[in-house]
């Protein structure tokens, strides 16, 4: 019978107990991540903003076979999507939830209102459609579940923008941090402290020296004016600050700028209308229109119409238009040369001018009539009464 060492090391193995680390949080990491997140929902917000205000402006138009109506579904999106919101509440955090999570799902109650979701789980079927539970609008979940043709369902993009924008953030914040305390580091007060022997040799030197650093010093450096009480022993020379010309607050506040643009950009807008510029406007805004606001517009549309309205009814002329064109503000004296041209070219009506400006229309029946001035005709016309005009010629004279 053998003796195995092995064996006898295994019986007085014991099981080890799981070890947590505590893990100490300082004042400083918890600065620089209320920092990094404020900044973050800050540039966020501002695009989101400005995305839901532009939406919020604009007009969705209905029509049934064609031509245009006021009824319910007009009211519903225009001014009361639910008993609790507006259509200006309703559309921002429509879009906060289509930016932030990069889909947004709305559902409609038995009572025809219409909810952005909060959370819902979502079942793929690729060919009888997907369908949605556990459905949550605020504080209140749906018990049924909702088939495709149920819901408004819109995804933004393949890829999820917003994550990747954050680990932008998250190296691009290092480099904001390092800047700052680069800053704060080159004007700050240095000097040097020189201690005697004999100070040191004091059997309550150590006590003195927390006391001198700890309290005299960060006073001293703290006030604008002050006076430095020092020991015998003690010797205090300053070095002045180290301040460097080309480096400025305007350099950390241009790293700030760059958060704005490169957010700005991942929501396809002009960077200029994230930062508040000025410069430009019009043509920023006109940015805005193609690459962002006619796109999402035209998106939010096809799918109202597809779930909303259908493919007979859509032959019909039945169907919800998202008008973007009164995103833009217009001035009565800047349009007043256009507007003539638009009516006398018979392209405008005035009722539908002055809706475009948002004044109210007028009562009457030549207001909703297409006009044309004598100077447009077509080119048969104009061939016509030129022959009627031309006689014949004799002896060089015009008959």
């Amino acid at each position: 019978m053998g003796f195995s060492i092995k064996k006898l090391l295994k019986k007085r193995e014991r099981p080890e107990t799981e070890r947590i680390a505590s893990v100490e949080i300082t004042d400083q990491q918890v600065q620089e991540a209320v920092t990094e997140v404020c900044l973050r929902e800050l540039a966020f917000w501002t695009c989101v903003g400005k995305i839901a205000n532009a939406l919020t402006k604009c007009e969705f138009r209905t029509f049934c076979e064609g031509e245009e109506i006021f009824g319910d579904e007009y009211y519903l999106w225009n001014y009361e999507p639910n008993r609790n919101q507006n259509k200006a509440e309703f559309l921002s955090k429509a879009m906060e939830k289509l930016f932030r999570n990069n889909e947004l799902l709305i559902v409609e109650s038995y009572d025809g209102q219409l909810f952005v979701a909060d959370s819902f789980t979502e079942t793929k079927n690729t060919l009888y459609g997907n369908t949605y539970q556990d459905v949550q609008v605020d504080d209140y979940q749906f018990s049924r579940k909702f088939k495709s043709d149920e819901v408004l369902h819109w995804k933004l993009n393949n890829k999820d923008v917003n994550s990747i924008i954050k680990n932008l953030y998250s190296s691009y914040n290092k480099m904001i941090e390092y800047s700052m305390k680069s800053y704060l580091k080159s004007r700050g007060s240095r000097g040097t402290l020189e201690i005697s022997g004999l100070a040191q040799a004091d059997k309550n030197f150590s006590e003195k020296l927390q006391t001198l650093m700890n309290d005299y010093f960060k006073k001293f450096f703290d006030s604008n004016n002050a006076v430095l009480p020092l020991y015998e022993g003690y010797k205090y020379t300053d070095l002045g600050s180290k301040t460097y010309s080309e480096g400025t607050s305007r350099d950390i506040k241009n790293q700030y700028d760059d958060i704005f643009d490169f957010t700005a950009r991942g929501f396809s807008m002009p960077p200029s209308l994230a930062k508040g510029d000025v410069q430009d406007t019009s043509k920023a805004v006109d940015e805005m229109l193609t690459f962002c606001l006619d796109p999402l517009a035209q998106m939010l549309q096809q799918e109202i119409n597809r779930k909303r309205t259908g493919k007979e009814e859509w032959k019909k002329g039945t169907c919800l238009q998202v008008n973007t064109t009164k995103v833009k503000h217009m001035d009565m004296f800047d349009i007043a040369t256009p507007a003539d041209k638009l009516i006398s070219s018979g392209l405008y009506t005035v009722n539908m001018l002055l809706r475009a400006i948002g004044e109210p229309q007028v009562g009457e029946e030549w207001a909703d009539t297409h006009m044309m001035t004598k100077n447009y005709a077509g080119i048969e016309e104009i061939l016509r009464e030129m022959n009627s005009t031309k006689g014949g010629e004799t002896g060089g004279e015009t008959i």
